[in-house]
């Protein structure tokens, strides 16, 4: 079974009014992804995965999820880190 064992959140440097910030997930201690974006949107927070633009100015994927329950997860686990780590830098 692959689980979400840690969830690390990184600030830009620099301001954005839509980028939140970035977020590394590891799955099971062995694998890591990284560059997920948490995107202010029009109705809330969303999690965009690491993506590269291709030749014809269209981006796709360096990695995602094949359903969608465990993209939910992915994104639940993202945004509630995401959440804690504005909690605790603000104390």
């Amino acid at each position: 079974m692959i689980e979400i064992t840690q969830v690390q959140i990184i600030f830009p440097k620099e301001k954005d009014r839509k980028l939140k910030c970035f977020a590394n997930i590891i799955f099971n201690d062995v694998f890591i992804v990284r560059n997920l974006r948490i995107i202010a949107g029009t109705k809330g927070f969303f999690v965009v995965m690491p993506n590269f633009r291709k030749p014809d100015g269209s981006f796709q994927d360096t990695a995602h999820p094949l359903t969608n329950s465990f993209r939910q997860l992915i994104e639940d686990k993202v945004l509630e880190a995401y959440e804690e780590k504005l909690k605790s830098s603000r104390v």
